[in-house]
């Protein structure tokens, strides 16, 4: 006989684990008690040694739904001979846990019970239980308790309830339980907001305007989402029109993972993350079959954005339909999602034609995440629903510091001790409604974690709307450069140390020249860093404009070549992109650098030749040409063919890749030339790496989000030389920055 006492550590509040760990114990007719005490669980566990070990065993096994064990520590203790397994009350010293569980998607015995006319929870559309249902989404605050959830403004019936005391049941302390005689209720409204008709007639009338092509706004877990059928061209057109969004990729929503692979061709890696506790949007390669879809979808892409149903109310409606929805965020262009019913009658009236809400209150927007399988490995690319706030855990110990991030694809962060909350993705800061979002987030973590920042750190970048927020907090502030905050972001999600040398690769950042960089290897040691090679420089024509046109970026990159030769008779055809008007204006703008600031950024190298390979002239919008140019280069074979590499002294000079594809352009097809592109710029990855005797490399930035790339860089030869680190549960892009910015601070004071 043996009584151990066991601490564990990690994602195991808001999941059901105690009442997990009493049905093990049980099982194995163990006896002693199990607590909450704030970031940890406590276990006192007595009984057989054996039985013992196989407790442990198994208790780390099959934690429920998405929560995890970091760490397990464990002590012999006096036996005690106590009878039976006990709850004890939560252990706490009221400072809130930053293990906060994620919203989870309905969990398979649910969808079981929604659609079995035998149980009370029949069609039930918030149908949850211990392992699944929101959590983040409707939490006040903590410790997660009913009461501290917008479930609280609907009481247990008397059957409810006692599913809720009773140990053995599934819902034993499930805080969002409910059902059809106690729980929350949908209606059908008209686009003013008035009201229709109500529960299961709702759900009817919903799945009858989206068969006849009308545009619905579904409330669904973290805001509202549009929902409409993808194989209507008509409907996904006007769609298209009221959004402002000519061509920019939708989501699609299908029934089952049988729907999804009749769709796209799924890795088992692919299917485990449709799967997955998170449900996020999985982007995958379109099968041929989808081509209609496709089109309607993501036109002139070969991925398609893949999800599953993530709520009880979501597989309602998908049961009843035959064809993928499209399923897109609910908001007007360049706002955050709406989350209150209110906001959506008057900010999406004009947009939707029906709407589908219910009065549980969303507490704060969570946009669906999305992810892709890079050579091999999921990463995440839009950080929101069903992955915050689970902490990024430091080696290093920090005092109580916000990081308010970058200005596009925004996230903010707050750390405290040894964990880093990053917040949900929130956007683009150009737009005032998102500027308000970014200092409600900022409120709202402040006050969910009750942690009070002692300091601020923001980008060196003096216009974005995140560093004036910082500048305006009266905190002591700490700049961090944009790249160097890239490569910081992976190795804090990576847990690495220095040194390494990153290659921070994007659209553009502030560099400490002043200069837009985007092309950088920077060699990080303990206590600095430096630029030591870098994309060689040319004009951006126009500056913010040339990234709203690819065309301006190929011309000069051109003009950087040939100068002002460029607009000779010989290379007419380089410049019929452009009107004689247009080739005037643009000429005298280069020849007196007006307005054509110098960039370094791999980015918008992609776009040039985006561009000078006819692909994408003018972007609809972020990352168009550069995506593109991959899926030119996802129909050719990983061949290794490359274009010679150039350095003059720390720069890589772009000029022997400019000057092949343009003799390339003559003699062979698109896709080789693409794919020939990728991979010199894998083989300079490598040459900076020997260059600098490195042997640990990072990659970041949001030019890793090309899996094309990323897969030239991870299966060359050179490869195995290096140990390479990369993204997985941050994103690449400026999602991540951040992480870094909280990470730079723990360097700079170590």
């Amino acid at each position: 006989m043996q009584r151990l006492h066991v601490t564990l550590t990690g994602l195991l509040q808001g999941i059901g684990f105690r009442p997990y760990v009493y049905r093990l114990a049980t099982a194995y007719q163990l006896s002693g008690w199990v607590a909450n005490d704030r970031d940890r669980v406590l276990i006192e566990i007595e009984g057989d040694e054996q039985l013992l070990a196989d407790f442990l065993a198994d208790l780390q096994h099959y934690v429920p739904a998405c929560g995890h064990i970091t760490d397990l520590q464990q002590r012999a203790i006096p036996l005690t001979y106590q009878q039976g397994f006990q709850f004890k009350p939560s252990l706490t010293d009221k400072q809130p846990s930053v293990f906060v569980c994620p919203d989870i998607v309905v969990c398979d015995a649910c969808v079981a019970e929604l659609f079995d006319a035998n149980n009370r929870r029949y069609q039930h559309p918030f149908i949850s239980c211990c392992h699944c249902g929101p959590r983040y989404s409707v939490m006040l605050g903590l410790p997660y308790d009913r009461e501290q959830t917008s479930l609280r403004d609907f009481p247990l019936c008397d059957r409810c309830s006692e599913e809720y005391k009773n140990p053995n049941d599934r819902r034993f302390y499930a805080q969002t339980i409910a059902c059809l005689d106690c729980g929350p209720s949908v209606s059908f409204c008209d686009n003013t907001g008035k009201p229709i008709t109500h529960g299961q007639a709702a759900i009817a009338e919903t799945i009858k305007a989206l068969k006849t092509g009308k545009i619905v706004a579904v409330k669904a877990i973290g805001g509202f989402q549009l929902l409409l059928d993808a194989s209507n061209s008509a409907a996904v057109t006007r769609l298209r029109q009221l959004k402002q969004r000519a061509s920019k990729p939708f989501a699609v929503m299908v029934a089952s993972l049988a729907k999804a692979e009749l769709l796209c061709e799924l890795s088992e890696q692919e299917q485990q993350c449709l799967r997955s506790a998170a449900a996020p949007i999985v982007l995958a390669r379109a099968k041929p079959y989808a081509k209609a879809i496709l089109n309607n979808a993501a036109p002139q892409q070969a991925l398609l954005g893949i999800m599953l149903p993530s709520s009880p109310l979501h597989h309602l409606i998908m049961a009843q339909l035959n064809s993928p929805m499209i399923a897109t965020s609910g908001n007007r262009h360049g706002e955050p999602i709406c989350t209150d019913n209110q906001q959506a009658f008057d900010n999406l009236s004009g947009l939707a034609d029906f709407f589908l809400v219910h009065d549980r209150a969303i507490l704060r927007p969570l946009d669906d995440s999305i992810v892709r399988v890079i050579a091999d490995t999921p990463t995440v690319l839009r950080r929101a629903r069903g992955y915050v706030p689970t902490p990024i855990t430091l080696k290093q110990s920090i005092t109580t510091t916000l990081a308010v991030g970058g200005q596009l694809k925004n996230t903010v962060a707050i750390a405290h001790g040894h964990h880093v909350i990053v917040s949900q993705h929130l956007g683009d800061l150009e737009q005032l409604e998102a500027a308000q979002q970014h200092r409600a987030t900022i409120s709202d973590l402040s006050q969910f974690y009750t942690l009070q920042a002692e300091r601020v750190i923001c980008d060196t970048h003096p216009d974005y709307v995140s560093n004036m927020y910082a500048q305006g907090l009266g905190l002591p502030l700490q700049t961090v450069q944009h790249h160097y905050a890239h490569i910081l972001a992976c190795m804090a999600e990576q847990q690495l140390e220095p040194p390494v040398l990153g290659v921070a690769w994007d659209g553009t950042g502030l560099g400490t020249d002043k200069q837009l960089w985007g092309g950088e290897f920077l060699q990080i040691d303990a206590h600095a860093w430096q630029r030591v090679a870098y994309c060689r420089p040319f004009p951006l024509v126009g500056g913010f404009a040339a990234i709203k046109e690819p065309r301006r970026t190929a011309l000069g990159l051109l003009y950087a070549w040939q100068g002002d030769a460029l607009f000779s008779d010989e290379y007419a055809p380089l410049l019929s992109a452009f009107s004689a008007s247009e080739l005037k204006l643009l000429r005298g703008m280069l020849k007196n650098q007006l307005n054509c600031p110098m960039t370094s950024s791999i980015g918008r190298l992609f776009d040039a030749f985006s561009s000078l390979l006819g692909l994408c002239q003018i972007s609809d919008f972020e990352g168009q040409a550069a995506m593109a140019l991959e899926t030119c280069a996802m129909n050719q074979a990983h061949d290794n063919l490359a274009y010679s590499t150039h350095f003059i002294e720390s720069i890589l000079d772009w000029q022997p890749l400019l000057t092949g594809v343009l003799a390339d352009l003559k003699q062979i097809n698109r896709e080789q030339i693409a794919a020939k592109i990728h991979h010199s710029l894998a083989n300079w990855v490598f040459a900076v790496a020997e260059k600098n005797n490195a042997s640990r490399l990072v990659l970041s930035g949001g030019c890793f989000q090309n899996a094309y790339l990323v897969e030239a860089i991870v299966n060359a030869e050179q490869a195995q030389h290096y140990t390479l680190f990369r993204h997985t549960t941050i994103p690449p892009n400026d999602g991540g920055l951040a992480l870094g910015q909280i990470y730079a601070s723990t360097l700079a004071n170590s």
